[in-house]
């Protein structure tokens, strides 16, 4: 007589535990390798709770305009509205900033690194990201202190800001125009970026008695800063500062800015073309 097993079948799992376990696999293996597994297994790994997190800045690496467009489409018509966090750079223009705006306005972190948006775009839709807690913008040319100064008037939950910028953006920055808007709309902020940033004493001096919650205030490169540790130490015994000094040449994001400006066309780590039309969602592919 046998003795009935307490194992369970994979396929038997519900399905809110397998997101859970898929959840924990990389970008590609959800993408191509699970739906290819089994029905049951496919049909989860197509629902929301798959895709309410999403990190594609490996995957888009190299990786052409309009295949990036095409799988921040698909990606966001799979979250159904329920995405919390989308880390994607070197966004190439203002129609897919405003796509994510229009369906993905539940975000509560937003990594758009290296992006080709305008000020124009982020103050028509950024009132629809007022769920935003962590922005990252940095190495984002085109955009300036109007820019920021919409989203801090409509981000209201910003607590976490990165903008910082290569040093060869800086020609034509206004000495503390970015800080004065920062300072006068962020008051929140508990981690805050601005490496090589164009700001004096006094932009900085603004910005920590405007913001006094902060915790990190990230100052490499900005040589206008005459603060050193002594001061912050006894005036802001609880903030952490990076800066103004650099230990070294570039930072690792500074670096990668300068590498990616000479990547292939070609996507990696993995091929765009893996990916067939059975792969991409059926809501995507209806409104083509």
């Amino acid at each position: 007589m046998e003795m009935a097993s307490d194992v369970r079948r994979w396929d038997e799992l519900i399905p809110e535990a397998l997101s859970l376990i898929f959840n924990g696999l990389s970008f590609k293996e959800k993408l191509t390798v699970i739906p290819m597994v089994c029905k049951p297994w496919s049909k989860v790994v197509m629902g929301s709770d798959c895709w309410r997190e999403i990190d594609i800045e490996e995957w888009s690496n190299g990786c052409q305009s309009q295949h990036l467009d095409r799988m921040i489409q698909m990606l966001v018509a799979r979250s159904g509205g329920s995405m919390r966090k989308l880390c994607v750079p070197e966004l190439q223009n203002d129609m897919i900033f405003s796509f994510i705006a229009e369906h993905a306005n539940a975000l509560q972190t937003l990594r758009l690194r290296r992006s080709e948006i305008s000020d124009s775009v982020v103050e028509q839709t950024i009132g629809r990201f007022s769920n935003i807690t962590f922005l990252d913008l940095s190495y984002c040319g085109k955009i300036g202190s109007r820019s920021l100064k919409a989203i801090g008037m409509n981000c209201k939950l910003l607590t976490g800001l990165c903008r910082n910028i290569h040093p060869s953006y800086s020609a034509g920055i206004l000495m503390n125009d970015e800080a004065d808007a920062i300072a006068t709309t962020m008051p929140r902020l508990k981690h805050l970026e601005i490496a090589y940033h164009i700001i004096n004493t006094q932009g900085a001096l603004q910005i920590l008695e405007s913001c006094p919650e902060l915790e990190f205030m990230d100052l490499r490169g900005c040589w206008d800063v005459q603060l050193d540790d002594k001061f912050f130490g006894e005036k802001f015994p609880k903030l952490n500062v990076l800066g103004p000094s650099v230990d070294d040449c570039y930072d690792e994001d500074l670096e990668g800015c300068l590498c990616n400006s000479d990547a292939s066309d070609e996507c990696s780590p993995f091929e765009y073309e893996d990916l067939s039309e059975e792969h991409l969602s059926d809501e995507y592919l209806s409104d083509r």
